[in-house]
């Protein structure tokens, strides 16, 4: 069954790699020590064969001297019964050997590394050994001559089979369980260290675990996570979960807020509407009642105050749905190059006569004529309408508004100036947000989306509205366009 967690996955996957580098390890040891004994025994045998061959003659013009050679292997193998010893003709062909009851598996030495012997090449070479076709070993070789010729070869196998057997029964008995024992205690070791070190490693992304698992279940708490080292790859993503978590932390509270504001707005435009809709249902039940009874001026009022409701009713819904898209970003500006002084003065000569049926003065000035800006020309339009509206409706009778357009290092700067009620300053900071509370005020109750949307299409443009106002004296409202040549 596969581990779930990252620390059993990361410690098994550490044992198994431990576990294959001790067996490389130790086999390259092994093989390193029996290289390197190898080496020294053929050294130290080197004149071994030649010794032997010296003592008397084993080959003469009649062939084989068999009591010569019997006592030479007698001998050979009294002083070390390790050993192999083979007499060879020139070509590497056996024609004897000792002990004489053992069996060859070839009857044939290879002579490339006999030569190589004789040639004097570094040491240890290995040759064939007769007994074992599969296994080569460390020998000592000398030529036999007669008359001045090789006729033969005495070839000596250092670690001859019986040595094999006994080496093996050692390595089974003893080497093989200190090398066990070692290596388990090693490996022990080892993975006592490695998983204290892989513990501590795996700690930190273990709390990072807990915390996004705790973040899922809805604790959105802004609790740190962060170790203290945040300089490795866990540390860092630590510190962007932290980051990340009380970014989210931030918009849900801001996302709460809005929807509170959200809702207050719904209530208040509830309330506006409920007004003039419970106005114009009174006029016109009553019209319907004792409609017969009334004069025709009677009537005609009657139906000139529904009408009247139902204007400002339509206007209100139509405000709220139109802030409703624009918060949802269903419509984008679509920009274009325009002459601002030419809108400023279409939407001056729209109003002059609703501002003279209230006996204001609407002027527009621009400095210069030929300002153009970039925007949605029908956005804009509509900015300027809100604010002229907003201005009219809170300007008493002989006072002024003034429309401005002048360069600034925003761009082009507009501003709509009044004479009017002015607002307090403990107004202005929230004066563009949903649940300002100016508009709870007796003379703005039913209005203020004007304001909002006025706002909104300008965040839209990348631009913001600033306001300064004195009470009693009047408003400015202003912001400012990308200028373009």
């Amino acid at each position: 069954m596969t581990p779930k967690s990252l620390y059993s996955r990361i410690a098994l996957v550490f044992a198994a790699v431990l576990l294959g580098f001790g067996a490389t390890l130790g086999w390259v040891a092994y093989a390193t020590a029996k290289h390197q004994q190898h080496d020294i025994l053929q050294r130290l045998s080197r004149g071994l064969a030649d010794h032997i061959a010296r003592h008397e003659p084993l080959i003469d013009t009649n062939g084989i001297d068999r009591k010569a050679v019997e006592d030479v292997f007698h001998m050979a193998m009294a002083v070390n019964p390790l050993i192999e010893v083979y007499l060879l003709d020139a070509d590497g062909t056996v024609l004897a050997y000792s002990p004489a009851d053992g069996r060859l598996a070839r009857k044939h030495v290879a002579l490339a590394p006999i030569q190589a012997f004789l040639d004097g090449q570094s040491l240890p070479i290995v040759g064939d050994d007769p007994r074992n076709a599969a296994r080569e070993e460390v020998f000592s070789v000398t030529p036999i001559r007669h008359d001045g010729r090789t006729t033969g070869y005495l070839y000596i196998v250092l670690l001859g089979d019986r040595y094999s057997q006994l080496a093996d029964n050692a390595r089974r008995q003893y080497l093989w369980q200190t090398a066990a024992a070692i290596g388990a205690a090693a490996l022990a070791l080892a993975l006592l260290v490695g998983l204290i070190a892989f513990g501590r490693i795996t700690r930190p992304l273990d709390r990072l675990t807990h915390s996004v698992t705790e973040f899922e279940n809805g604790d959105d708490a802004p609790r740190t996570t962060t170790p203290r080292d945040t300089t490795d790859e866990i540390g860092r993503l630590a510190l962007a979960f932290d980051h990340m978590r009380q970014r989210l932390a931030a918009q849900m509270t801001e996302l709460k807020r809005q929807d509170g504001l959200r809702r207050e707005l719904v209530a208040n435009v509830s309330h506006d509407l409920r007004t003039p809709l419970t106005s114009m249902q009174n006029y016109l039940e009553t019209l319907a009642r004792i409609g017969d009874n009334l004069s025709a001026t009677e009537r005609r009022q009657y139906l000139d105050v529904a009408v009247r409701h139902s204007h400002r009713v339509a206007k209100l819904s139509q405000q709220l749905f139109e802030l409703a898209r624009l918060e949802c970003e269903e419509t984008l500006p679509r920009p274009e190059i325009f002459s601002l002084p030419e809108l400023m003065q279409d939407i001056a000569q729209k109003f002059s006569l609703t501002a003279a049926d209230k006996d204001v003065r609407l002027t527009a000035a621009t400095h210069p004529q030929n300002l153009f800006v970039r925007g949605d020309i029908g956005m804009i339009e509509r900015v300027i309408t809100n604010l002229i509206d907003n201005a009219i409706r809170h300007t008493d009778a002989g006072g002024e508004i003034r429309l401005e357009t002048t360069p600034s290092d925003a761009g082009v700067e507009v501003r709509v100036a009044d004479t009017g009620i002015g607002i307090a300053a403990e107004y202005l900071p929230d004066l563009f947000e949903r649940g300002s509370p100016l508009r709870q005020t007796p003379s703005r109750r039913n209005g203020g989306l004007g304001l909002l949307i006025a706002n909104r299409i300008l965040m839209l443009h990348g631009a913001r509205m600033t306001v300064a106002s004195t009470p009693g004296l009047g408003t400015t409202f202003s912001f400012a366009l990308p200028a373009q040549s």
